[in-house]
């Protein structure tokens, strides 16, 4: 068994939970807060067999794209404070996935 944590950006969040219940997966949301951009996520906790990792990875990028967006600069890290505030084009969205093995699965 293998436990898949993915961590999806909100807009995208209900498209990798219909398409993973369609496809008979079932997955734990948990709501969570990304450290860059302090934008929300949601995690998604999913154990499967280690033969379907590949299909729930699939799942997930497919429904999971990255868009541009603006933020001020005063929002990035090492940014200069002492100047004005101005938008500065960055990458959000996509996902982070992580896969670990899992020990013991039970579902009582």
């Amino acid at each position: 068994m293998k436990l898949v944590y993915a961590i999806v950006n909100n807009d995208d969040s209900h498209d990798v939970s219909s398409a993973l219940t369609k496809q008979g997966f079932f997955a734990t949301k948990l709501a969570s807060t990304g450290g860059f951009l302090k934008a929300g996520n949601t995690t998604f906790l999913i154990c499967v067999d280690a033969d379907k990792v590949d299909e729930v990875i699939g799942i997930i990028t497919e429904r999971s794209r990255r868009r541009k967006q603006y933020v001020p600069a005063a929002n990035i890290a090492g940014a200069d404070m002492h100047g004005a505030s101005f938008p500065v084009e960055v990458s959000v969205g996509g996902a982070t996935i992580f896969v670990t093995d899992v020990e013991r699965f039970e579902k009582v």
